[in-house]
C-alpha cells in the first residue's frame, strides 16, 4: 500500500500543477530535499508538508495513513513549490474570472528557474541539479533569474537584491510587478 499511496500522491501533484508532459522533471524535483538557510522559508517546506495532508483528506485518506506513507521524508522541492504555487492562487490572486491558475504560476517557477524547457524526452539531470543548488545556495542573479521569481530590473526601476529575502517576499514583489 505504501508504493500505491506515494505513487498517487504523486501524480495528484502532477494534474495539480499541469506537470503530465514533464514527469522527469517533477520525480527528479521530488527526489530532492527543499533545504531552507532563511528561518522564515520554514513556512515553505511546512506548506509542503500540508500538501500531504490535502492528498489525504480529497482522496479520503486518514491523517495516520498519510503520515505512515508520506511523512517519512523532508518537505521535496516539488512540494514546496507545488505548495507555494497553490498558496499564491488560493490565498494571493484567487480571481474567478480568470479561473485555477496554480499550474500558471507552477510553471512561471520553473521558467524562471531555467528548467521550462525539460519536458519528457528533454530531461537533462544534470542542469536540474544545478539549478535546484543554485536556488538552494542563493546563487542566482539579484534580479531573481535563476532563483524562484525573476523580476528585470529595467521593469521596476529598482534595485532589490532577491538573494537576501525569503521565498515568500519575494513572490509578494513578483506578483506586485505582474499586476
Amino acid at each position: 500500500m505504501s508504493e500505491d499511496v506515494q505513487t498517487s500522491y504523486f501524480n495528484w501533484i502532477c494534474d495539480l500543477i499541469g506537470g503530465r508532459d514533464r514527469r522527469e522533471l517533477l520525480y527528479f524535483l521530488h527526489s530532492r530535499p527543499f533545504e531552507y538557510t532563511y528561518m522564515m522559508d520554514r513556512n515553505r517546506a511546512d506548506d509542503g508538508i500540508d500538501l500531504r495532508y490535502r492528498f489525504g483528506y480529497e482522496q479520503g485518506l486518514p491523517d495516520p495513513v498519510v503520515a505512515a506513507y508520506l511523512d517519512e521524508r523532508d518537505c521535496s522541492m516539488l512540494e514546496m513549490m507545488a505548495a507555494l504555487a497553490l498558496r499564491c492562487e488560493e490565498d494571493v490572486m484567487s480571481d474567478p474570472n480568470e479561473g485555477n491558475r496554480t499550474a500558471e504560476w507552477f510553471h512561471g517557477m520553473l521558467e524562471s528557474l531555467g528548467l521550462s524547457d525539460m519536458t519528457d524526452g528533454h530531461f537533462d539531470e544534470q542542469a536540474a541539479s544545478d539549478a535546484v543548488d543554485r536556488l538552494l545556495s542563493h546563487q542566482y542573479s539579484p534580479d531573481g533569474k535563476g532563483g524562484l521569481f525573476w523580476i528585470p530590473q529595467e521593469t521596476t526601476g529598482e534595485r532589490r537584491d532577491m538573494r537576501k529575502y525569503e521565498i515568500w517576499y519575494q513572490m509578494m514583489w513578483y506578483l506586485d510587478n505582474i499586476i
